[in-house]
């Protein structure tokens, strides 16, 4: 499905990782499975991320968007956005993703925009919106993370896609 985009971060965040050793758009290129579904992150921050996804090879057999392509995406944003606010000393973890659909693509780029509804100390709720090339509204999803400490050994578990 092409290459994959490395995402748009802050320069700030971007240092601040980057002084742990990590490279944060490397490692937030969407993962594995965004990957092999052709989610592409445009823009990141704890205020708003930005991402898109192919309808094509992400269908149900009537050839519409799968429900859980888009839960894939909304998961996908609301995750970056939960783990930039919650910063370096904290790993965000989704535990509840509600998807309503409103209508089907069959073909284009979905765009999703995820922003924040709570960004408390230890969740974090973001709301995101699929939109389809016409700008209609495909899906609404929130997704909320809990923030959790880093521990012990889960840098073995951050490492950038591929690597």
């Amino acid at each position: 499905m092409g290459e994959q985009q490395r995402v748009k971060f802050p320069q700030e965040v971007i240092d601040e990782y980057a002084a742990l050793g990590v490279d944060l758009p490397a490692l937030f290129s969407a993962g594995h499975l965004g990957t092999r579904m052709g989610v592409q992150i445009l823009e990141a921050s704890a205020e708003k991320v930005v991402g898109t996804m192919p309808v094509e090879g992400n269908t149900q057999p009537y050839g519409l968007l799968h429900g859980g392509a888009s839960a894939v995406l909304a998961e996908t944003l609301g995750s970056v956005g939960s783990m930039l606010h919650g910063g370096t000393s904290k790993i965000a973890v989704g535990v509840d993703l509600n998807c309503t659909h409103h209508r089907g693509a069959r073909s284009g780029l979905v765009t999703g925009v995820a922003t924040p509804v709570h960004r408390g100390r230890s969740t974090a709720t973001y709301e995101i919106v699929i939109t389809d090339e016409d700008d209609r509204r495909v899906c609404t999803a929130r997704l909320t993370c809990l923030l959790r400490d880093v521990n012990p050994g889960d840098e073995a578990h951050a490492r950038p896609v591929g690597g």
